[in-house]
């Protein structure tokens, strides 16, 4: 990732008009809009930003004359209606705690009436939750799943009822403008790419990979999983992959498993984490075991979270591959589009950054990671 081109991007103003913003990373509330001051511009150059932001790249905008074969008008800025969000796992987690403080933020900032929940990494907590909200009078909803299969319930009371339901970082299995509005969120078959190649020219090609991989069951560890794995296939015949297990997406898990990996794998000399959580486990275990992070064994993670990027630039990782969790201002546009005339596409896929050696000081000097 070039950091100051991006920062100079990161002003534009999106087509299919998507507006970016930014919002602070802190720890999330439960019920309604954060009470801190911060707005959706406190840092433009860590704004997302779109790499499919028109309807042509994904099919035809969906509008609430669309969506489900018709839903009622809003104004989401009324500050009558209610939008519902719900968050898939606990903000003592970065990326979630900066995507909540985003969406409350960007919610305050445009007059949203917001009620939130926290399912805590329980899919079945987030059905209730959901309902729950439901019952409480939201009539449009964000949700970041937990899963991309086991929300079926709670989207079929939303669609029984006619509450668009827009998803952010995860998708759920159904039908755009039919069972939710779209999916925005990261390429996450590409992310896993940009690992391998790191890993790829870490090790000179020549390297036994252990994969920690994330909570079975969602879309995000299957399309990293795979992505990973083929582009080894495609490129690295030297670089065999000895040892694949999940750590759900945990730093304690990521300790675990990484150190049960590495006693029953001595060969291991390299490690791709799905994501930063993991990945600081995986540290943490290869520390245990007598052995040194990028020297002994180089490490490839995603994410973009502060830790993690102090880690490459202090070469203990060689590279972390950005999740930008900052959706507020393009969740609550697209909300708007979806009321409007401009129309939502059924995917939003944003660009997101490539922290390295020679970019991760000047990352963490500019506020590009959370």
């Amino acid at each position: 990732m070039n950091v100051s081109l991006r920062a100079k991007a990161a002003a534009a103003v999106l087509t299919a008009g998507l507006c970016l913003a930014a919002s602070a990373c802190t720890n999330s509330g439960n019920d309604s809009a954060g009470s801190d001051k911060g707005t959706a511009s406190d840092n433009t150059a860590a704004a997302q930003q779109t790499a499919t932001p028109t309807a042509s790249a994904s099919g035809p905008a969906c509008t609430y004359q669309t969506y489900g074969g018709g839903v009622p008008k809003l104004d989401i800025t009324d500050g009558k209606t209610i939008v519902g969000f719900s968050q898939s796992e606990s903000t003592s987690n970065p990326f979630r705690a900066t995507e909540t403080k985003s969406i409350e933020n960007e919610a305050k900032a445009k007059g949203v009436k917001l009620i939130e929940r926290n399912a805590n990494a329980d899919v079945n907590a987030q059905n209730s939750q959901i309902e729950d909200m439901i019952a409480q009078g939201a009539k449009v909803l964000i949700v970041a799943p937990e899963n991309s299969d086991g929300l079926g319930p709670a989207l079929a009371q939303a669609k029984a009822k006619k509450i668009p339901v827009l998803t952010i970082d995860r998708t759920v299995t159904g039908t755009a403008c039919g069972d939710f509005v779209a999916f925005i969120g990261s390429d996450f078959y590409g992310q896993a790419q940009i690992a391998a190649d790191d890993l790829g020219a870490a090790t000179g090609g020549n390297a036994h990979v252990a994969i920690l991989t994330g909570t079975p069951g969602n879309n995000v560890s299957t399309d990293r999983t795979k992505g990973f794995n083929d582009e080894v296939k495609k490129k690295y015949p030297n670089m065999k992959v000895v040892a694949s297990q999940t750590a759900n997406f945990t730093q304690t898990d990521g300790q675990k498993v990484m150190e049960q990996l590495l006693q029953a794998h001595s060969d291991i000399n390299a490690v791709y984490a799905e994501n930063d959580e993991m990945a600081l486990g995986a540290l943490q275990a290869i520390k245990s075991a007598g052995k040194t992070p990028g020297k002994d064994i180089k490490v490839v993670s995603i994410d973009g979270t502060q830790q993690a990027v102090q880690d490459v630039a202090s070469g203990a990782l060689v590279a972390d591959i950005e999740t930008n969790p900052r959706f507020g201002p393009l969740a609550i546009e697209a909300l708007q589009n979806l009321y409007g005339t401009t129309g939502v596409p059924a995917d939003v896929i944003i660009k997101d950054g490539h922290f390295t050696s020679s970019n991760a000081k000047q990352a963490l000097s500019q506020g590009l990671v959370y």
